[in-house]
C-alpha cells in the first residue's frame, strides 16, 4: 500500500496534541533535520545554504532561551506542543518569509546592531578580567601560598 503522508501529519498532530512525550517528539523535529541539513550545508560549496541553516540555529538558540523562562506556564496550555512543532517547521520551512528569516530580520538583527558594540565591550572586559585571574591564580600557584607566621610569645 503507498503511504499515506496526510494520515501521518494527522497521526503527528494529534500526537503532538495529547500524546506522552510530545516535548520529545517536538524537540526531535526541530532538531534532528535542521543539524542534518546544517552537516550538508558545511559541506557543500555553497555558502547560502550555511547562512540560511546559521540564521535557523540563531532564532531557535533564542526561542529555547525565551522557551526555558516561559515553558513552565506554557506547556499547561492545550496544543502547545503542537504550536510549538508548527513555529519550528515554519522556522526552517524552504520558503523566503520563513521564520528564521522573518524573525532574524525583523527582531535580532536590529537589536543586534543596536547593541553589539556594548556587549563586545562588556565581554571584552569580562575576558580581561578572566585573564587577569587567571593569571594571579597562577603565580599564585607557582610561588606557593604565604608561608605561616610563627606563633606569637
Amino acid at each position: 500500500p503507498p503511504p499515506y503522508p496526510a494520515g501521518s501529519v494527522a497521526f503527528l498532530g494529534l500526537y503532538l496534541m495529547f500524546g506522552y512525550g510530545a516535548s520529545l517528539i517536538c524537540n526531535l523535529i526541530g532538531f534532528l533535520y535542521p543539524a542534518y541539513v546544517s552537516i550538508k550545508a558545511i559541506e557543500s560549496s555553497n555558502k547560502a545554504d550555511d547562512t540560511t541553516w546559521l540564521t535557523y540555529w540563531v532564532v531557535y538558540g533564542f526561542f529555547s532561551i525565551a522557551e526555558s523562562f516561559s515553558d513552565i506556564f506554557l506547556y499547561w496550555f492545550p496544543f502547545y506542543y503542537a504550536g510549538k512543532c508548527l513555529f519550528l517547521v515554519w522556522c526552517m520551512a524552504p520558503v523566503t518569509w520563513n521564520g528564521s528569516q522573518v524573525l532574524y530580520q525583523n527582531v535580532i538583527r536590529p537589536c543586534f546592531l543596536k547593541h553589539h558594540e556594548t556587549v563586545d565591550k562588556v565581554l571584552g572586559n569580562l575576558g580581561t578580567k578572566a585573564l587577569d585571574t587567571a593569571s594571579s591564580v597562577t603565580r599564585e600557584g607557582i610561588v606557593g601560598p604565604p608561608a605561616p607566621h610563627p606563633p606569637a610569645p
